[in-house]
């Protein structure tokens, strides 16, 4: 997480994600959403990771929602890379996370401190909400596509971001060897 290696892997992704936006095709009608992931995808939680065993040791979710609550994740600057670039071609930026409700202002706060702003719509777990982080995201994508929008790509660190219908017209995964959400 600290080399080279986590930032070139990235770096690719992003790279191709970028060469799939500017072959795009679109409609022009504000229909057309790309949705993100926020955890080691938009923001990184390296930080939180760091103090605690990078991912060797039992996930708290106590001290990771203290964390989150903080607002202090850093950007990942190749998503950012991605993020801004499709603004220039009229596509909105969704941001679906399998954060809690309650860390909705915090959240979105530690969002636009490191520069991701303007999103159509920040979806986060509702209280009480029971499914997998698979039924959660593919249920949040599937309203997004009932209400008319286009889902032209999905981005995600864990499979569980971008597995289950409606995944979108093109999903990539992003590197993430700190842990796993099934």
């Amino acid at each position: 997480m600290l080399g080279k290696h986590f930032h070139r892997d990235s770096k690719i992704v992003i790279d191709q994600a970028l060469a799939y936006v500017d072959s795009l095709k679109l409609a022009g009608n504000g229909k057309e959403v790309w949705v993100f992931d926020i955890d080691e995808t938009t923001l990184s939680n390296l930080p939180y990771y760091a103090k605690h065993g990078f991912g060797a040791t039992p996930f708290n979710v106590t001290s990771f929602n203290a964390y989150a609550h903080e607002g202090s994740a850093p950007a990942l600057p190749e998503t950012k890379r991605l993020y801004n670039k499709l603004f220039s071609v009229g596509i909105k930026p969704v941001i679906l996370t399998g954060r809690a409700e309650y860390l909705r202002a915090s959240t979105a706060t530690n969002l636009r401190r490191q520069g991701y702003s303007r999103w159509m719509n920040l979806l986060l777990k509702a209280p009480g909400f029971k499914g997998s982080s698979v039924a959660f995201k593919s249920g949040e994508r599937q309203k997004l596509q009932d209400a008319g929008y286009i889902i032209v790509g999905n981005i995600g660190d864990q499979w569980s971001d971008i597995l289950g219908a409606p995944e979108g017209a093109r999903t990539f995964k992003l590197p993430d060897p700190m842990y796993y959400i099934g």
